[in-house]
C-alpha cells in the first residue's frame, strides 16, 4: 500500500486487506489522503443535494431488521398508498424551489408490479420535465423493467447493498445479497446510472464495514452515487437499542469510500440529522460531496433547508 501522503492510482480489485488498513490508518492521515483523492477529482467545497420523496409508504413484505416500513413490525409508521402524480410534482418543484438538482422517489415494495410501474414512469417523465436529475428506489427490478425506466427518463437508480455479505442475514432473510447484485445488473445493462451504498451502526464490526466498502468498490464499475447511511434507531424495529456507532467511525467509512471509489458522489443520507455540525464538517473534509436536503427522507427527519444553508454558508460550501 502506498504511504498516506500518496494518492492511489490502483484498479479493481481491491482486497479485503487493503481496505481492512485503510480503517485503521491513523486518523489524521486516512482524512488527508482522502482529502488529496477528492480534490484530485472534485471541487471540494461543491455540495450536490437530492431530495428525497417517499412515494408509498409502509406494508413491505421484507424483514429489513431497521426499517419502520416493514409490514412485520409495530412502528409508527403506517401503510400509505402511492401518492397521485400532483402531489409528487408539487415536492418536486419545492425541492427544486430550495436548490436541488436531483429527486429521488422511494416506494416500499420488495419489487414493483407492472401495474405499480406504470404511475412511476409517468412520475419520472414529469419530474424529468422540470430539469431535474431523476432517480427511483423501487426494490427489486424485473427484466424489462430498468429499460422502461430509463426510456421515461430516469437518470439513477438506487438499490442499496446494506451492509458486508457475511452480515447481511443478521439483518435480512427475505432476499438475498444475489438478489440485490441481480438487480444491479439489470440497472448497469439498461444504461442507468447506479446509486448503491449502505447503512453502518447496524452492529456490524469495523471488518463488516470494510467487507461492504470492498463489495461496492468492486463493482465493475463502481456506482455513480455512494449514499453511506448511518442508522436511524426507530422502535419497534428489531434494531432499536443497537449500540450507537461512534461517531469518528462514521467519517472514517465516508473517507474510505472516497479513496475507494474517487469518482463516486458520496452522499450523508440517513442519520445526518443525529450529527453536530463539527462531524458533518469531518464528512466533507474526508470526501463526502452530496446530501439528502429537506426536512423528510422515507419515514425519518432530516436537517431542515434553513439548517443546512446556515452550515454550508459557515463552511465556504455551495451546491454543484
Amino acid at each position: 500500500m502506498k504511504s498516506p501522503g500518496q494518492i492511489s492510482t490502483r484498479t479493481l480489485p481491491w482486497s479485503r486487506e487493503e481496505v481492512d488498513e485503510l480503517f485503521k490508518l491513523p486518523f489524521a492521515d486516512l482524512l488527508y489522503r482522502a482529502q488529496q483523492v477528492h480534490r484530485e477529482y472534485f471541487d471540494a467545497n461543491a455540495i450536490q443535494l437530492s431530495t428525497l420523496l417517499s412515494i408509498k409508504t409502509g406494508g413491505c413484505p421484507e424483514d429489513c431488521s431497521y426499517c419502520p416500513q416493514s409490514a412485520r413490525y409495530d412502528t409508527s409508521v403506517g401503510e400509505k398508498s402511492l401518492l397521485d402524480i400532483e402531489n409528487v410534482m408539487a415536492a418536486a418543484r419545492t425541492a427544486k424551489d430550495a436548490g436541488a438538482t436531483r429527486f429521488c422517489m422511494g416506494a416500499a415494495w420488495r419489487g414493483p408490479k407492472q401495474r405499480d410501474l406504470e404511475p412511476v414512469l409517468e412520475m419520472v417523465r414529469k419530474v424529468k420535465a422540470l430539469g431535474l436529475e431523476t432517480c427511483a428506489t423501487l426494490g427489486l427490478l424485473k427484466d424489462g423493467q430498468a429499460e422502461q425506466l430509463q426510456e421515461a427518463g430516469l437518470d439513477y437508480y438506487n438499490h442499496n447493498l446494506d451492509t458486508a455479505p457475511e452480515f447481511y442475514g443478521k439483518i435480512i432473510s427475505t432476499r438475498d445479497y444475489q438478489d440485490r447484485l441481480d438487480t444491479l445488473e439489470r440497472v448497469r445493462k439498461a444504461g442507468l446510472n447506479v446509486c448503491c451504498g449502505g447503512i453502518v451502526g447496524l452492529g456490524e464490526t469495523l471488518e463488516q464495514r470494510a467487507g461492504l466498502i470492498v463489495q461496492l468498490a468492486n463493482l465493475d464499475p463502481y456506482p455513480e452515487s455512494v449514499p453511506i447511511n448511518l442508522l436511524v434507531q426507530v422502535e419497534g424495529t428489531p434494531l432499536a437499542g443497537t449500540k450507537a456507532l461512534d461517531p469518528l467511525e462514521f467519517v472514517r467509512t465516508i473517507a474510505v469510500a472516497r479513496i475507494t471509489m474517487p469518482r463516486a458522489r458520496v452522499r450523508l443520507s440517513a442519520g445526518r440529522q443525529l450529527m453536530s455540525e463539527a462531524v458533518q464538517a469531518l464528512c466533507f473534509l474526508a470526501g463526502a460531496n452530496s446530501v439528502f436536503y429537506g426536512e423528510q427522507l422515507l419515514t425519518t427527519g432530516n436537517p431542515d433547508v434553513e439548517r443546512d444553508r446556515a452550515l454550508f454558508d459557515k463552511l465556504g460550501m455551495y451546491p454543484a
